[in-house]
């Protein structure tokens, strides 16, 4: 142990090896999730008191008083937090550029009696060591209030860690059901704990458009509100006589200033926020604001149902100048390198029948109304390539033929990745079988609130493996990564989302960091017993273990 802590820069002793014996750390105890890559337990604990201070260098300075503000709150304890040379004790932050084997993202850890050293090649890395260093203390740590008679202990030990995956996404609608901005900041804040940093953000709907856009203000004017919303699981597929509604306006979005704010917040904690403009299909709310834009140009409403609407948008040069003005101002606001424009569920039959949709193909010397989509995503594939962006959108893309630059979120299932792949496209793993978290998470359906149907319980996530087994090798490295799904159709509020979303999501986030041959579902469980006291001090309200 001692040759591990003197490449780390050590200047001190292990704990093991001081003249006091201390007590070996129960491995029982560590519940780090996600799994490192490696973890060896000592003999000792680091205790954070008054006499603390932490020392980092000047680039990660904003990284270290985070994480000291973060532990404020139950502790009491304002850790000063020092820019410069580190003596022989505290907690100390180091950037080395000789880690360039662990990545941008991965970190090593050494924690003895005298000393907690986090080293990192990139800021990343270091933020994610904080991270672990938060998960070894005392889950009250993350109450948000005062916490008397507990021992601030980091136990003794070394990681070093790095993730599999380069996207570990969680998604969130906000269309269905629109989210306050604070949740928001939550649901980023959490994921960042679990080490994931792509947050998905479904920002349109049928039955909502929820950001600004300043050059078309009836987005969220009218595009903003529906009259009421369905109760129960009617959708289209129902006879409508059937259907009974709450008769309660609901509504809602997010000024640009807004979701500047919530692209700074989760900045600041490593999350990349990739917005999601549904196109052509989903976009009632958007036609209920400016009519010209569905394929038959007449009035309609925000849609009050779920399911899969007819009215999308239509082929006419002018609306894809429409939706391109709103994707410039989409990437005025957010700086990700990704951009979603859904692309899924795009329902046809209008278009089969309109003789001005007709006429458009015959124009553009297509061949069928797949094609005429393929075109529609082309036209915005290239328009964010010229602004050196990159398009994402759903497996329906792949329908008609694939956009040059396009990435796929492969949600039917895991074919459309495969085939994404072997054309040489880039690929997120998001399937109904494993990712979706609206979907039950038991069988026992009566004993669950209302979902929209399948069941994905917690050992199925644990169980994804996102690269197939059936994909050659030469084309794996075409797997971005995967994605965990929350759709708010049947999840009108944040604790709703908490409970469909945890502990399912914290498994995930093992998945999409952990290396297959660390995964263990049963030793998981044992830290997730863990891990859900420190959802509970945050005041998450996750689905309990049990069947």
């Amino acid at each position: 142990m001692r040759a591990f802590y003197l490449a780390l820069g050590f200047a001190v002793q292990a704990a093991a090896q001081t003249s006091t014996p201390s007590p070996a750390v129960d491995s029982a105890s560590i519940a780090i999730v996600p799994r490192p890559e490696s973890l060896t337990v000592g003999r000792g604990r680091f205790v954070i008191n008054a006499n603390t201070v932490i020392y980092t260098d000047a680039a990660s300075a904003d990284i270290a008083r985070r994480f000291a503000a973060s532990l404020l709150p139950a502790t009491g304890l304002a850790i000063p937090v020092r820019v410069g040379a580190a003596p022989a004790t505290g907690i100390v932050i180091q950037r080395s550029a000789g880690l360039t084997r662990l990545g941008d993202e991965g970190y090593e850890l050494a924690v003895t009696s005298r000393r907690v050293l986090v080293r990192a090649k990139e800021r990343a890395g270091v933020f994610y060591g904080l991270q672990s260093v938060r998960q070894l203390l005392p889950p009250q740590v993350f109450r948000a209030a005062k916490v008397d008679s507990v021992a601030w202990a980091i136990p003794a030990v070394r990681i070093v860690d790095r993730p599999r995956f380069a996207w570990r996404g969680a998604h969130l609608d906000v269309g269905r059901h629109f989210m306050p901005k604070e949740f928001v900041k939550k649901y980023i804040d959490l994921i960042a704990l679990q080490k994931m940093n792509t947050f998905h953000w479904h920002l349109t709907e049928d039955q909502g458009w929820r950001l600004e856009i300043k050059k078309y203000p009836r987005l969220t004017q009218v595009g903003a509100w529906r009259t009421q919303t369905v109760v129960g699981r009617q959708n289209s597929k129902t006879d409508s006589t059937t259907w009974q509604f709450d008769g309660l306006r609901h509504g809602g979005f997010y000024t640009q200033d807004d979701a500047r704010e919530i692209v700074a917040y989760a900045r600041d904690r490593f999350v990349n926020v990739v917005p999601e403009i549904e196109m052509p299909g989903h976009a009632l709310a958007a036609i209920a604001a400016y009519p010209e834009l569905g394929v038959t140009g007449q009035p309609a409403d925000v849609g009050t149902r779920w399911g899969v609407y007819a009215n999308i948008f239509n082929a006419d040069s002018s609306t894809v100048s429409f939706l391109q003005d709103v994707l410039t101002e989409v990437m005025e606001v957010f700086p990700s390198q990704f951009i979603h424009v859904g692309g899924d569920e795009a329902d046809k039959a209008l278009w089969k029948t309109s003789p001005r949709i007709q006429e458009r193909i015959k124009e553009l010397g297509l061949k069928d109304e797949h094609e005429l989509q393929s075109w529609f995503i082309r036209q915005m594939d290239a328009f964010l390539a010229a602004h050196k962006r990159r398009l994402v959108g759903w497996d329906e893309i792949l329908e008609g033929g694939l956009a040059p630059g396009a990435t796929v979120m492969s949600w039917r299932g895991t074919q459309g990745g495969i085939d994404a792949a072997r054309a040489g496209h880039d690929v997120i793993m998001a399937p109904t079988s494993h990712t979706y978290f609206d979907y039950y998470q038991s069988q026992n359906t009566a004993g669950e609130p209302l979902a929209i149907g399948g069941f994905v319980p917690l050992q199925m996530v644990y169980s994804f493996e996102p690269v197939p087994a059936e994909l050659e090798p030469q084309y794996r490295a075409h797997i971005l990564g995967g994605q965990g799904q929350i759709w708010t159709e049947y999840l009108p509020g944040p604790k709703q989302v908490e409970y469909m979303a945890f502990p399912r999501l914290t498994a995930l986030a093992e998945v999409l960091w952990t290396q297959p041959e660390r995964k263990d579902y049963r030793d998981f469980l044992a830290r997730l017993a863990v891990h859900l006291e420190r959802l509970n001090a945050l005041d998450v309200a996750f689905r309990p273990l049990g069947p």
